[in-house]
């Protein structure tokens, strides 16, 4: 299993969860973060870490979501890992409330 990171992530990257990875499964787009599924070892110490509550194990992303576990996978491939915390977007807390993000997604 993986963990996966969802829609909330979108126009806000919130940087809590890289801090904490135990083996540096994230990578950074240019507005959302990804898991990398091939290194994620669900250790699950992110998801408390994501004040959008952006990061779910794969068995517990919502139907209408499911699309971010193979987004994940297809974007971990070419986004370069992040290991460090870094300020969120300039704009992300306008965004963090806001559902249905994905025709913001940068790639």
């Amino acid at each position: 299993m993986t963990h996966v990171v969802l829609d909330s992530c979108i126009r806000c990257k919130y940087t809590d969860c890289v801090d904490v990875c135990p083996v540096d499964c994230f990578r950074e787009g240019p507005n959302m973060l990804v898991i990398d599924p091939d290194e994620c070892i669900d250790c699950a110490v992110c998801i408390p870490e994501c004040p959008v509550e952006a990061i779910v194990a794969e068995e517990d992303v919502p139907a209408d979501q499911r699309q971010f576990t193979e987004l994940n996978a297809e974007l971990a491939k070419v986004w370069p890992s992040i290991t460090r915390t870094k300020d969120s977007l300039p704009d992300a807390d306008d965004w963090k409330d806001v559902k249905g993000k994905l025709e913001h997604l940068q790639r």
